[in-house]
């Protein structure tokens, strides 16, 4: 709604506008005070309106109010603009769930191209203007702006060009680095808002324009000096793709100086990478509960009636400006779905009271059928967690933040829970309960239940106490392990892919193997997890899987990538990239390194091809390898690194070879004999029987099949 005081139209109207504006019976508009100015007042307003008609009614204090209006626009929103579940309240209480937050109505107060110019109405899709953030920076000296010309990579499940234009995008301020080394500090904006303890809507739009590889940039975010986000990794959010648009909405109240703080800096995960914080954009919005119109004494009202040109969205109608009257918009398409991005509220729980051993059930479509699955009630994973309490946070993904909890029966459980709505989140989690139901492995991660309450998307597994490899491996607070650790680690991970590859007919490929996906236990026995991704393999008559990439960068197949056929020897190839990480303890891409260190697998491969693996080793392991053991280990991690799947050895024959790594590495430590006899794929821990490949140990030979060995896990009747 546009209000233009200096055009009275003969009448005195900056000091008779006393009046107030219901949108169907909704009270929006009641501060006439703000149009006692000479300068022109643009009102919006975001209403969830279900008519047909939009009626607009303005009603005056008193006989002698005179409401006016210069000139009206109404356009119809996308449908998850504002998104019901969407938001989190930040405040003194910590962070938790804000219901039904598209049930109130919204006044944007301020809409904030950061790093970038002015966008006016013709920029934006929504024809919205965007203003710069200059002004609003407490320390300007602490922002730099950055820029990019190519245009965003749109993600399911993130942002769309409804939600903000591509230049918003495309700019952004990042911590001014210039002349600085080691420095820590937070970059700082500010709104004034005008009221004390007023609820707010702040939605920031990210998007990473900075980095040059993924999850480089982790970063905190602060509202009002409350922490809102822990380690935000956007690689994470957007689907492993860089510079995809995504937004965090935060409800939060303002402040004493009645405004709006909003801040990011480092996290303390930026130790180990580069410290870096980014924002691309903000917009605040003051938020109120719907007001009925009451009766009135007074009956000079101005009816304004739109009609059902606008078409049915079932949805949100956003009140704008439009050009001195009123004019008849045409259909709009509706627009394409922008994911969810939040979590839904936490409501009381109305289901059943059995216990979740009572509630095994068969799972009916859209789940693969034929198959149990022990379903948890949403009351009890919500106890076992103290309600999602930040304080159980042990890690965050893609797919959603894991939380570590106790069940009723005092088992010790990690809780995944998914983002609900998200088109990546669903089929991962129907791919997890579809494998892990059906598959159990002493070095595979259990499931222990899952809970589709309340559109939650929630995985219980069995809790890891020394969490993931990777932590192990590298950063500032990791603990050192031994080089024999490191090889039962990696035995105990090849043992539960080689089960993954063998233990069906078509078997399962992981698709995803990576340190982060291998955890330990208080034993520090290694299980395979994370199987979201997953894969049946290929029939016995077919070499490979037709399907679209899917993994992470640095541990990626190249056959893979380029041709898009999955076969088991691309989580070979994986594994391979895992054997370097461990021998080396530095991450698969490590971009603040020199351009050909970047890459783990190719700078490494480079020294194995030259037989000085023992150059580029972890300084802490130093001293601690039989060099026999060290040779046969990197052996087998260059086969596994083959530009081809054909030139690579099976999961089995890589298990072999690292179970005569780890008998090199004991018996000459031990000055045992080296020949024990076994079956390397029962679990034990004794070292494989060495008959040929024991005899070319010497030449670092990886000759050998465990084809006959392993054939009666392809084998129904064998087994």
């Amino acid at each position: 709604m546009h209000f233009s005081p200096s055009k009275p139209l003969d009448f005195h109207l900056s000091s008779s506008a006393n009046f107030v504006v219901y949108v169907n019976g909704n009270l929006t508009f009641s501060n006439s005070a703000d149009l006692r100015t000479t300068s022109v007042i643009v009102k919006e307003y975001i209403l969830l309106l279900t008519a047909t008609v939009v009626h607009f009614r303005f009603v005056p204090a008193s006989k002698s109010d005179f409401p006016y209006v210069n000139a009206i626009e109404l356009f119809s929103a996308p449908d998850d603009l504002i998104l019901q579940d969407g938001a989190k309240s930040v405040g003194l209480a910590g962070v938790d769930d804000y219901p039904n937050l598209s049930s109130r109505i919204l006044e944007t107060l301020y809409r904030i191209n950061v790093g970038g110019s002015k966008l006016t109405p013709f920029n934006d899709t929504v024809w919205r203007t965007w203003v710069n953030d200059e002004e609003y920076l407490v320390l300007p000296s602490a922002a730099k702006r950055v820029a990019t010309t190519h245009i965003p990579n749109y993600q399911g499940g993130g942002a769309s060009r409804l939600v903000a234009p591509d230049h918003v995008y495309m700019t952004a301020q990042e911590m001014n680095m210039d002349n600085l080394t080691d420095a820590r500090f937070n970059i700082t904006w500010e709104f004034p808002v005008g009221s004390t303890g007023q609820e707010h809507l702040v939605r920031l739009h990210f998007c990473d324009i900075v980095s040059s590889s993924l999850n480089q940039l982790y970063f905190n975010v602060y509202i009002n000096g409350f922490l809102g986000y822990r380690d935000l990794d956007l690689s994470a959010l957007t689907t492993h793709m860089l510079a995809s648009p995504y937004y965090l909405d935060f409800v939060t109240e303002s402040d004493d100086k009645d405004a709006i703080r909003v801040t990011v800096g480092p996290s303390d995960l930026s130790s180990t990478l580069k410290v870096n914080a980014i924002l691309n954009g903000v917009e605040v919005m003051k938020l109120t509960s719907p007001v009925s119109l009451a009766p009135k004494t007074y009956r000079k009202d101005i009816w304004i009636l739109v009609g059902s040109v606008l078409g049915v969205f079932g949805a949100l109608t956003v009140v704008l400006m439009f050009v001195m009257g009123l004019k008849c918009l045409k259909r709009k398409q509706k627009p394409r779905h922008t994911e969810s991005i939040g979590w839904t509220p936490l409501r009381v729980y109305e289901g059943s009271s059995h216990s979740r051993m009572s509630l095994k059930t068969t799972l009916a479509s859209p789940w693969p059928a034929g198959y149990l699955a022990i379903k948890i009630p949403f009351k009890e994973i919500q106890s076992a967690t103290n309600n999602f309490d930040s304080e159980h946070i042990i890690g965050s993904g893609g797919f959603g933040t894991v939380f570590k909890g106790v069940l009723g029966d005092n088992t010790r459980v990690a809780v995944k829970r998914g983002v609900p709505g998200s088109r990546q989140g669903l089929p991962e989690f129907q791919t997890e309960i579809s494998v892990l139901s059906k598959i159990r492995h002493r070095h595979l991660v259990s499931l222990i239940g899952y809970c589709e309450e309340q559109s939650e998307m929630i995985l219980v597994y069995e809790y890891m106490e020394n969490g993931p490899l990777k932590k192990h491996l590298y950063g500032a607070t990791c603990e050192s392990l031994s080089w024999k650790q490191r090889l039962e680690i990696c035995i105990g991970a090849a043992r539960g892919l080689h089960y993954l590859h063998t233990g069906s007919a078509q078997g399962i490929i992981h698709r995803d193997v990576k340190s982060t996906n291998i955890l330990l236990d208080d034993n520090y026995v290694a299980k395979v997890s994370d199987f979201g991704l997953s894969r049946t393999g290929p029939c016995v008559d077919e070499s490979h899987v037709s399907t679209i990439v899917k993994g992470s960068f640095g541990y990626l197949d190249p056959e893979y990538f380029r041709r898009q056929q999955l076969t088991t020897k691309s989580d070979v190839y994986s594994f391979g990239v895992l054997l370097l990480e461990v021998v080396c303890a530095r991450p698969a891409v490590d971009p603040l390194l020199a351009r050909e260190q970047v890459n783990l697998a190719e700078w490494a491969t480079q020294w194995l091809k030259k037989g000085l693996l023992e150059q580029i080793i972890d300084p802490r392991l130093v001293g601690q390898m039989e060099p026999s053991s060290l040779k046969k280990f990197g052996v087998t991690a260059e086969k596994c690194l083959a530009d081809y799947g054909v030139d690579r050895p099976t999961m089995g024959d890589v298990l072999w070879n690292l179970e005569c790594a780890l008998h090199l590495q004991e018996a000459d430590t031990k000055n045992q004999p080296k020949h024990k006899n076994f079956n390397p794929g029962d679990g034990s821990e004794a070292p494989p029987t060495l008959t040929r490949e024991h005899e070319n140990e010497e030449n670092g030979s990886l000759e050998i099949s465990t084809t006959k060995v392993f054939s009666q896990l392809m084998n129904n009747h064998g087994r």
